[in-house]
């Protein structure tokens, strides 16, 4: 393949997503924050982990139902932009590849603490932070070259830690001194809690799981079972963790270490012998750590880039290795000067930790409101394989949130203030670049609109019944970038000619046709395809002062599902594009077009766009039973160009004693004006006399730009034949050519 493109191959089964996200976990956290831990709750920093493992587990259920529903690259900040729209997303955005990229650094400086400390004959601040920068630089290197080699080194580095410390805890268990454990909770609740946020850091590792769906094989199956089991089982094996360390080496001494479980080890395995193990699984865990967080944080802005939030430039794959490059590359160096902080502030791995916790604990609250929104919102392409049920919904997010809320509300000033301060980053980062460039409106207007349609009519804020009564809408389906902004100007003007009676909405949709079986992995050609239909709808809303909404749909049948948004929408004209041919099996119009034009409960216009210019419409005034709504559509778009539309009637000759042809045609004009209640200084007439009926309209519609025909259905026979015209004229015309079917024919 040659090239950059945007997509990115699914390589990574069950032991790659469980080693990715468990192994973080299980990984430098073991290592570095036993000390902080210690130091901050004693004993009972145990609690402190299963605490923490609580808030994990919660979010890990509702990024399990997100990332079943949308499993792409870019995790709690694709389904935060998707549901909140684009200023959420960029401070969850920000916050999640900035927390990464903390919990990197502080991985890394751990790395070069666990090598340097030990060993006499090396020492010196300096020393730490150069072997964290060669071992970001190895990372980088293998993040570069591809996840199947990531993942690969990422399964063996996890099996060697993993042994170890087994080992540590069985050994261990015989040299706990109960008199160690007997202040078991000397800061007291608050201590613990707050605790939970220094320790939090180590969970990222699910979130990295959501993070990458956009590369997991068999995501419905895979994503939940990992991400539960991951959790579930690392906070089980911290909380032991912390009570043998805390049991072995007192909890004071214990805090004050850089190196804390070698201390322990020094004493549990056999000396100098358990030192160099521990040492040695230490520089592997921090190893594995931050190349998990690499990895992912190069993915929040790979879907930042390809959601405009940031440079489109980033959101490119290598055209030989399939990774996003740039993105690595961009996260290495920013990661790489957090790491140099190391020089010069002395707290700098507590503070990295407990920044990396607020960031992601932030994330996760705006994850359960998300999940909310979508539950509320239910929009098409928003189908689950898990979901949270029975009691977990809404208990789940509910939770959360309140969970998140209390352990950021115990952290020390400084890290609140670094949080928010990234926060704040987010937010006028989206203001001053993404704002215009943002491709997500977000479902939150859905949402709340929905909350109100449900509520008791009397209730405040509820929505009557009849809301739709006062809308004009036109669901406008569109899938080619060369026509989509005429369709939407049609669209617009006809909606727009209502406004005096009803408030004009469109509602733009784009539909991805997929088999059932292949639906969750066409999720990045959604957003692809959303990124170009919203930047045309832009346009339009720039030209035209209009309502718009937009929707994205993955599904098995198109036409169907056209059918389906223009019902839940109570839409008054769907308006659509045609290729101008017609099928020569059993459909006329094709696969799509015909399910709309017979199910649709509206008026349906079906469009061939040929030219920008929509000039001086013309209408077919005949007597088929949707020519008053071709007539009142030439209206309609003839207000694009301020132009007067042409009514025009073709009759044949008269035998000798009949009424004038010519006569019976502006009759004809004016019951069909008549019938679309059109004003008679809206319109002009022409009528032509014939007895090649068929030849006279192709000849007299050469000079109009678009060419609107009312839809004939007396028979299915007598429609083919009629369409075959309406071909024809389309072979022939240089303009557009709209065909109307009415709701009401």
């Amino acid at each position: 393949m040659s090239g950059e493109s945007s997509q990115l191959e699914r390589n990574l089964g069950f032991i790659e997503a469980m080693t990715l996200g468990g192994g973080t976990m299980i990984g430098a956290g073991i290592f570095i924050l036993p000390g902080l831990a210690a130091e901050g709750a004693g004993p009972a920093s145990a609690i402190s982990f299963l605490i923490a493992g609580l808030v994990a587990l919660l979010a890990a259920l509702s990024l399990s139902e997100l990332a079943t529903g949308m499993p792409i690259a870019g995790g709690s900040y694709h389904y935060v932009n998707r549901a909140l729209g684009g200023l959420f997303g960029s401070i969850v955005g920000w916050g999640m590849w900035t927390g990464l990229m903390f919990a990197s650094a502080f991985y890394m400086i751990g790395f070069g603490q666990y090598i340097v400390v030990p060993l006499a004959f090396l020492d010196g601040r300096a020393l730490i932070v150069l072997l964290g920068i060669v071992g970001l630089g190895l990372i980088a290197g293998i993040n570069y070259y591809g996840t199947d080699e990531s993942s690969g080194a990422q399964n063996i580095m996890i099996g060697a830690e993993f042994l170890v410390v087994l080992v540590y805890v069985a050994l261990g268990a015989f040299y706990v001194d109960p008199a160690n454990l007997q202040e078991f909770a000397p800061t007291g609740p608050t201590g613990i809690v707050a605790t939970t946020g220094t320790v939090f850091v180590t969970y990222l590792g699910f979130e990295i799981i959501a993070t990458v769906a956009g590369e997991i094989k068999r995501p419905g199956e895979l994503i939940p079972k990992t991400m539960v089991l991951s959790v579930v089982s690392v906070s089980l094996l911290y909380a032991v963790i912390m009570l043998v360390s805390t049991g072995v080496v007192p909890y004071r001494e214990l805090g004050k270490s850089l190196v804390p479980v070698s201390d322990v080890a020094a004493i549990s395995m056999f000396g100098t012998v358990g030192v160099g193990a521990v040492t040695v699984a230490a520089a592997i865990a921090a190893i594995s750590s931050s190349n998990s967080s690499i990895l992912a944080a190069s993915r929040v802005i790979f879907a930042m880039g390809r959601d405009s939030l940031m440079s489109e430039r980033l959101n490119v794959t290598h055209d030989r290795f399939r990774t996003p490059h740039r993105a690595i590359l961009t996260t290495a160096v920013v990661t790489g000067g957090l790491i140099l902080l190391g020089l010069r502030v002395q707290e700098i791995v507590a503070l990295l930790a407990q920044v990396a916790s607020f960031s992601f604990l932030v994330t996760y609250a705006l994850v359960h409101v998300a999940v909310v929104v979508f539950r509320t919102a239910d929009p098409d392409e928003y189908d689950p394989e898990f979901e949270l049920s029975g009691p977990l919904y809404p208990t789940v997010p509910i939770l959360g949130v309140v969970m998140a809320g209390l352990v950021v509300s115990q952290m020390r000033p400084p890290v609140i203030a670094v949080g928010i301060g990234i926060v704040a980053l987010g937010a006028g980062w989206y203001v001053v670049y993404a704002r215009d460039r943002a491709v997500e409106e977000g479902l939150l207007n859905d949402a709340l609109d929905k909350f109100r349609d449900d509520l008791p009519a009397g209730v405040p804020g509820s929505t009557a019944t009849a809301s739709t009564e006062d809308r004009y809408t036109v669901v406008v389906p569109v899938a080619n970038p060369e026509t989509q902004h005429g369709l939407l100007r049609l669209a617009a003007a006809s909606a727009q000619a209502h406004a005096d009676e009803r408030r004009p909405e469109l509602v733009a949709i784009n539909v991805v046709e997929a088999e059932a079986s292949s639906r969750r992995n066409v999720e990045s050609d959604r957003v692809d395809h959303q990124r170009a239909l919203l930047s045309n709808v832009h346009d339009i809303t720039a030209e035209i002062d209009i309502g718009v909404q937009t929707r994205a749909l993955v599904t098995t049948d198109a036409g169907e599902a056209i059918v389906e948004v223009a019902t839940e929408e109570a839409a008054d004209q769907v308006l659509m594009g045609w290729n101008g041919t017609l099928a020569r099996n059993d459909h006329v119009f094709g696969t799509t077009l015909d399910p709309v034009l017979a199910d649709a409960p509206c008026d349906v216009s079906v469009v061939e766009i040929q030219s920008e210019t929509v000039g001086r419409p013309v209408a077919l005034a005949g007597p088929g039973p949707h020519a008053p709504k071709a007539a009142k559509r030439a209206v309609e778009f003839a207000t694009v160009q301020g132009t007067t539309p042409v009514l025009l009637n073709v009759q044949p000759p008269a035998p000798d004693g009949d009424i004038d042809p010519v006569q019976r045609g502006h009759e004809a004009i004016a019951w069909v004006a008549d019938r679309a209640d059109i004003d008679r200084e809206n319109y002009d007439t022409q009528v032509i006399v014939e007895e090649d009926t068929e030849s006279a309209i192709l000849d007299a519609v050469d000079e109009f730009d678009t060419i609107c025909v009312g839809l004939s259905e007396k028979s299915a026979r007598s429609r083919i034949l009629f369409g075959s015209i309406a071909e024809r004229i389309s072979r022939r015309a240089t303009g557009n050519v709209a065909i109307i079917r009415g709701a009401e024919g």
